[in-house]
């Protein structure tokens, strides 16, 4: 009986639901929402930092000087200094997705192979950190080591290697190159581990058990699982090199024609066109470049995500 009494409601205890406080109806509101209450926040951020400045872009690179709609602006950029500018951006671009992708996956594979815990840790700590390391700091890192007087550059003199004399100049487009490799081999490694890890030992156990060799193995299993993924890996490296901005603008000042820099360029006001929006042009023709790019990625990801669950 005590404990009928004990367990028992009170009764001025409100009815289950019927009397909740506040914050339990926040609460069920929440739920209500379902999972997209759980996205909301990131499509609002999307919204704001993506989306707004999108149709920015689309509206002023159409618009002329009289405020009429016009195809000036886009036809101009695809025309003269405003076109060179995209070919070396693209070639840039290239060069500094696929030389880095393929060193990446190497590098990526030592260490996916190596038996040291510790150094699996170390390296992907150090490849989150150098992947988002640019702008004026590794400018002057860089400068410090290959530049004119340079440590490196000054130790290479000393034994009489003259960077100058083989044809490099880190002021130059192969100069912009070797320093955008400096974080684009880093996030390449941290692209292809996840891919590297879905690659089943059992399956080159039962390569093995086959007779299959080594290299049978990686031509008819290794390399046909893992070239989405690397294909994916290098088109995101190309996305991240073809709209960087500080990095070679602070290396260079904007003495190479690149897209990125022209459009900081109107937009510090540093040049003057018969055409208003000409920076938005510029901007609209890059992210045509970048939606195909994106739209390819998706593609492959589809491809590779089969053989990473």
């Amino acid at each position: 009986m005590d404990t009928l009494e004990a367990t028992a409601p009170a009764p001025d205890a409100p009815a289950s639901g019927a009397g909740a406080g506040p914050g339990v109806r926040r609460r069920s509101w929440w739920r209500r929402l379902g999972p997209g209450a759980a996205i909301a926040p990131f499509l609002l951020y999307s919204a704001l930092g993506i989306g707004i400045p999108t149709l920015g872009v689309l509206y002023y690179a159409f618009r002329g000087n009289n405020g009429g709609w016009t195809t000036g602006n886009v036809s101009a950029v695809v025309h003269g200094i405003y076109l060179i500018g995209f070919e070396n951006s693209i070639k840039l671009a290239l060069l500094t997705s696929i030389v880095p992708g393929i060193l990446g996956v190497f590098v990526a594979y030592a260490i996916h192979t190596s038996r040291s815990q510790w150094l699996r840790r170390m390296t992907a700590t150090a490849s989150g950190v150098l992947a988002n390391f640019g702008g004026v700091n590794l400018t002057f890192m860089f400068v410090a080591t290959l530049g004119s007087t340079g440590v490196l550059t000054l130790w290479l003199a000393a034994i009489h290697i003259n960077l100058t004399s083989l044809g490099f100049h880190l002021y130059t487009f192969s100069g912009v190159a070797v320093v955008y490799m400096y974080f684009q081999i880093p996030l390449m490694v941290l692209v292809i581990t996840p891919a590297l890890v879905g690659l089943r030992p059992s399956w080159r156990e039962a390569a093995e058990n086959m007779g299959a060799s080594s290299w049978r193995y990686w031509r008819h299993v290794g390399i046909p699982v893992l070239m989405p993924s690397v294909l994916g890996g290098m088109l995101l490296l190309f996305g991240s090199a073809f709209a960087a901005y500080a990095t070679a603008e602070s290396l260079t000042t904007g003495i190479i024609a690149l897209s990125p820099i022209q459009i900081g360029n109107f937009i510090n006001g540093n040049v003057f066109s018969n055409y208003q929006n000409i920076g938005y042009a510029i901007a609209f023709g890059m992210l045509v470049i970048l939606a195909a790019v994106m739209i390819l990625y998706n593609y492959v990801q589809k491809r590779a995500s089969r053989w990473l669950h």
